[in-house]
């Protein structure tokens, strides 16, 4: 039976919540495959607890549930599992990344409500943005950043916005 929520953002991805302001926000559902705390190399600790343990390629939600999904999955596959890169932000299968992240999208779209907003976070260390965007077609970004380059990290970051029309 497929689980129904009251909370109308979803993040099945949302590891330590970097990039958020509120990392309680009572509007996001937090989810992640893991739930397990770091030291880091700096001695910080690095906490990933979500709300509710989740395979982004199988979402125990009703279709439809979500106004707002966002799906920002692991980037790289090049890691080692103890690195601290792959304690941060996960770690891709070298032999199924492109399985995994197409059905992982068609999870979030799945999910998410007709005239929702699905916003897509990527990073193209190992693998560049067109390779992705195949693998969600014909699904296609409304709009999103063209490139925003760390040249620091010799990576590009994309942060694209998907609508779901009504049927």
């Amino acid at each position: 039976m497929k689980k129904s929520t009251n909370k109308k953002i979803l993040d099945p991805c949302c590891g330590s919540r970097k990039f958020y302001f509120d990392k309680n926000n009572p509007l996001v559902l937090f989810g992640d495959c893991r739930d397990e705390s770091f030291v880091q190399c700096d001695d910080r600790i690095l906490n990933v607890h979500p709300d509710q343990i989740l395979d982004f390629k199988k979402l125990p939600f009703e279709d439809e549930t979500f106004p707002l999904v966002i799906f920002d999955p692991p980037h790289l596959y090049n890691l080692g599992k103890n690195s601290f890169m792959a304690q941060s932000y996960g770690v891709l299968d070298k032999k199924t990344w492109r399985n995994d992240l197409s059905k992982g999208f068609k999870e979030c779209w799945r999910v998410l409500r007709p005239s929702g907003t699905l916003i897509f976070k990527w990073t193209d260390k190992d693998i560049p943005l067109s390779q992705i965007l195949e693998l969600f077609k014909p699904i296609s970004p409304v709009f999103g950043d063209k490139k925003i380059t760390s040249k620091k990290l010799d990576i590009n970051r994309f942060w694209l916005v998907f609508f779901k029309q009504e049927p």
